[in-house]
């Protein structure tokens, strides 16, 4: 991750840039808890299906798809709209929310579904994290 981080500060530098003064580790730290995030509801989507929890199964596996678009959109550099990223992180966080709660009720009885909310609350974090600063850069209106 790191060499993309370096590659994307090169990228961001340029004056046309709506966040070129975004900090990296920042948003290198976004991205793996998306990442980290995005796995764990992949792993514990594919258990939930086996253990006959189809609710819980489709919420992790939502969240990862959601979790895997902002990590996307977060990498194309030349194409930010802070009005979308942050719309986008809003409804990240939210999708995150659910899917902790979801895997909260089975969290006693299930390892997988603690992981996945523990990953979940931690991409929360990050991401808000991120929006904080990203509001500061936000063109007055």
């Amino acid at each position: 991750m790191n060499m993309t981080m370096d590659m994307m500060k090169g990228a961001m530098s340029a004056s046309d840039m709506p966040m070129k003064d975004m900090d990296m580790s920042m948003m290198q730290e976004c991205m793996e808890a998306l990442s980290a995030c995005m796995q764990a509801c992949l792993m514990c989507a594919d258990a939930d299906a086996g253990e006959g929890m189809g609710r819980c199964a489709a919420m992790c596996a939502n969240c990862a798809d959601v979790c895997d678009t902002m990590m996307r959109m977060m990498l194309r550099t030349t194409g930010y709209d802070m009005q979308v990223m942050m719309s986008m992180m809003e409804t990240c966080v939210t999708m995150c929310r659910a899917c902790s709660a979801e895997c909260m009720m089975h969290a006693e009885m299930s390892e997988h579904c603690r992981m996945c909310a523990m990953a979940c609350d931690q991409a929360v974090m990050a991401m808000e994290k991120m929006m904080g600063a990203m509001k500061g850069m936000m063109p007055a209106s």
